[in-house]
């Protein structure tokens, strides 16, 4: 249950923070402003920060060209600092689990418990089994805590730490809800990971990171063409604008090999979930991130798991209503925002359920 106003979307990825700030309404919500700013190669590294200044910096200059006013914010994390594991316990309280959580999470989370934050969510209550599922997630302590002492340290205040899966599903369930009847995955492709949402019976049913994203493509087009990192992106994003014509022959036939390296690994994650969880088929892959503007990487997703894939459209239920919000870096940039879309869903007074 959510009280209190929206929180600012911070999205601290390893090529660039978003920003988003939405209003909720009686007619839904709306976006009043967006904000952008690129970070400094190696500021984030496999999702660990390496330069915290320059984060602190990009931070600034995104709040302040965006105009945001308000300070208090929801940051997420990703990468192998998070474990998800879904699991069953026996049927107790809210009171009963909050003593026992501790306990469970040792029992399937491979960290020293004294190292991470633990969470959880009640999937399913199943009275006649005598039994409950949880979506248990546990974080790595000192990666929260660089996340957050950075955006104090940006005259911040971090209320809330999500984890980038879910807050694109939350989008996802405003724009689109989530058929109770179907099993799907919502894929987000970054420029350093790949993060794996499947989605089945109206809830979470399994998550995975996979280490490949939009610098993987990039780099590999440097090495096949001998030229930097930043004339390799160059090339990568005009693929897009310009289309193939607009780049070297080389280019398109690396980001197409790429992209269905890609997809190979994201299909056995789609195939493991499938045949361990006893589920049939799944109806449909939704896509986004930065990642998915390359034709290749959804043409090769859809061919390689042999099912439909659709590009998440994050502003389908999402109403512009302010002149601040830049609509030509919304236009251009609309997949990666995402994260920070679904961050700006969360309150600042929010109750467990």
């Amino acid at each position: 249950m959510s009280e209190g106003k929206n929180l600012i979307g911070v999205d601290i990825g390893s090529s660039a923070i978003k920003i988003a700030q939405i209003k909720e309404g009686r007619r839904g919500y709306g976006l009043v402003r967006l904000g952008y700013a690129p970070l400094a190669p190696q500021a984030i590294v496999d999702g660990h920060v390496m330069n915290a200044q320059a984060i602190v910096e990009a931070l600034g200059r995104a709040f302040s060209e965006a105009k945001i006013r308000q300070r208090e914010i929801a940051l997420s994390i990703s990468g192998q600092a998070v474990i998800i594991r879904k699991i069953t316990v026996p049927l107790m309280t809210a009171a009963e689990l909050d003593e026992q959580i501790q306990w469970e999470a040792e029992q399937h989370i491979p960290f020293d418990i004294k190292d991470v934050h633990v969470d959880y969510e009640v999937l399913r209550r199943r009275p006649e089994a005598g039994q409950m599922d949880l979506l248990l997630v546990a974080a790595k302590r000192d990666e929260i805590n660089d996340y957050t002492q950075i955006a104090r340290t940006a005259k911040l205040k971090p209320m809330v730490v999500d984890i980038d899966a879910f807050t694109v599903q939350n989008l996802f369930e405003v724009n689109r809800g989530i058929p109770p009847d179907q099993t799907f995955a919502i894929i987000n492709v970054g420029a350093s990971l790949a993060s794996i949402n499947i989605v089945s019976r109206g809830a979470s049913a399994f998550t995975r990171d996979i280490g490949n994203g939009g610098n993987y493509i990039t780099e590999q087009i440097q090495r096949k063409l001998g030229i930097s990192f930043e004339q390799a992106e160059e090339f990568k994003c005009a693929s897009v604008t310009s289309g193939p014509g607009g780049v070297p022959a080389q280019v398109i036939e690396t980001i197409e090999q790429v992209c269905d390296s890609i997809a190979g690994e994201i299909q056995r994650s789609l195939d493991f979930f499938l045949a361990t969880s006893g589920e049939g088929d799944m109806h449909r892959i939704y896509l986004t991130g930065g990642s998915s503007n390359l034709p290749a990487l959804p043409a090769a997703i859809g061919r390689r798991a042999r099912v439909a894939v659709e590009l998440i459209q994050p502003m389908e239920r999402i109403t512009v209503e302010a002149k601040e919000v830049n609509q030509e870096l919304l236009r251009l940039r609309a997949a990666q925002f995402c994260v920070s879309l679904g961050l700006a869903m969360r309150k600042d007074r929010e109750k467990r359920s």
